[in-house]
């Protein structure tokens, strides 16, 4: 038996200290089925994924319950965090790096090459804004 992969295997850290695997991510719509199977954990839920990028976000994201850890696995990517003020911090991220994206605050990664990231996120509410 072969052990299941982060990218197409994600993982709810929900109540009671729990981990639970999810079904395959298939896209967008994945997260729809996955706020119904554990919107009832709330904000103290996390979603643990991991995603490849060969090119920039298209959009902004923001987590208004709560704090995203961003943790490079591979690569490289520049993360710009937009705070309520209107400042910008970009930080770039290698292999074995990580930044916080706080609760509340617009985030968007830039990539020119190719970027691997595990990401454990509060994603109760998280809105999209365009580039």
């Amino acid at each position: 038996m072969s052990a299941p992969k982060l990218a197409e295997t994600f993982l709810h850290l929900g109540l009671g200290a729990t981990a639970v695997p999810q079904p395959p991510f298939d896209g967008i719509e994945w997260y729809e089925g996955y706020g119904m199977r554990h919107g009832g954990d709330g904000a103290e839920g996390r979603l643990v994924s991991q995603h490849t990028f060969t090119e920039s976000w298209p959009s902004w994201e923001m987590h208004p319950k709560g704090e995203e850890v961003v943790i490079c696995t591979a690569g490289a990517m520049d993360l710009t965090q937009e705070f309520p003020d209107g400042t910008r911090k970009t930080v770039t991220l290698g292999p074995g790096e990580f930044a916080i994206n706080p609760r509340g605050v617009w985030h968007i990664a830039d990539v020119e090459e190719s970027a691997t990231a595990i990401f454990i996120t509060a994603g109760e509410g998280t809105a999209h804004r365009p580039r």
